[in-house]
């Protein structure tokens, strides 16, 4: 997947088609929007974002011949809908910046909520570099769910990009990116029956956060932005945001006012291309069974 490009005239005939209207600087008009649920409209899991024994590729080719792969996973859950209207408004924005800077890159788009009680706490899209980045964007279910345990199953992106995609850039020693965002601390494990059930994978144990991230920073380059907003719960989560998250990314983890929400985006991406420009080391070339799952039983301590 990944072909085509991405043209503001596409991003404003796609939106007049849905209602909307795109102001002169390229956002789309929120001004009469109640909240995020007058964007996202879907009322269950879309069954192109089915995380379900999925592989989602992102495959180097004629028009992009050296991928950028972006993962950009939205937490879904209830207190979120600020940031989830802002990065659906201000796409045209994000990917134009993107792609001028960085020809090749292609975006995965997923949705993240709570594994121990939503009901599609894992979305996932394909990798696409054109108007199918906002359909894919459409169709996320904010489902406004989470539970009262102070985090989010933020890790299921880790997870689901080194257990679920093929990319080309992996097989020319370069790195993906995976920029997570939410307003809550890192979780400190994913429950291993339910991501099983969802992924439809075979798990023994719960995927424990530190072990994960070892595996995933081999083929990743991995950022957090958490959402400082006053209609959010991180101002609550500060402290444990920067213990949890702060612990294992360090300068990785970046705090984003919901207006600055877009060029940070921008930001992490500009950073993990100016690492690899530097000479920083190369990721290791894909061996079946180096993923998570080499590391079962290792064990490790939740904090």
């Amino acid at each position: 997947m990944g072909g085509g490009y991405w043209r503001r005239e596409d991003f404003n005939r796609y939106n007049a088609g849905m209602g909307r209207r795109v102001r002169a600087d390229g956002n789309v008009d929120t001004s009469r929007m109640r909240g995020a649920q007058d964007m996202y409209r879907a009322k269950n899991l879309a069954p192109e974002l089915n995380p379900f024994k999925v592989m989602r590729e992102c495959c180097d080719n004629e028009e992009h011949p050296q991928t950028v792969p972006v993962i950009l996973a939205l937490d879904v859950t209830g207190s979120m809908g600020g940031a989830l209207l802002k990065t659906a408004a201000s796409l045209n924005g994000i990917m134009q910046t993107a792609l001028d800077r960085f020809k090749d890159v292609e975006f995965m788009v997923m949705g993240i909520g709570d594994l121990a009680y939503d009901r599609a706490p894992i979305q996932i899209s394909q990798f696409e570099s054109d108007i199918r980045v906002a359909e894919h964007l459409d169709k996320l279910w904010f489902e406004r769910g989470g539970g009262g345990n102070g985090f989010e199953s933020y890790t299921a992106a880790w997870y689901m990009g080194l257990n679920h995609t093929s990319l080309d850039c992996h097989k020319r020693g370069k790195k993906a990116i995976i920029i997570t965002m939410g307003d809550e601390a890192l979780n400190p494990y994913l429950p291993g029956q339910r991501l099983a059930e969802l992924t439809g994978d075979s798990l023994e144990a719960d995927v424990e956060t530190e072990l994960l991230y070892k595996a995933a920073r081999e083929k990743f380059e991995i950022y957090h932005i958490a959402i400082d907003d006053p209609g959010d719960c991180y101002r609550m989560y500060a402290p444990a945001i920067r213990k949890t998250f702060g612990a294992l990314l360090k300068d990785h983890l970046l705090v984003s006012k919901l207006d600055q929400l877009p060029e940070t985006v921008i930001r992490c991406i500009e950073r993990s291309g100016a690492a690899a420009a530097a000479g920083a080391a190369p990721a290791q070339p894909h061996k079946e069974g180096t993923g998570l799952f080499a590391l079962r039983g290792l064990g490790t301590a939740r904090w």
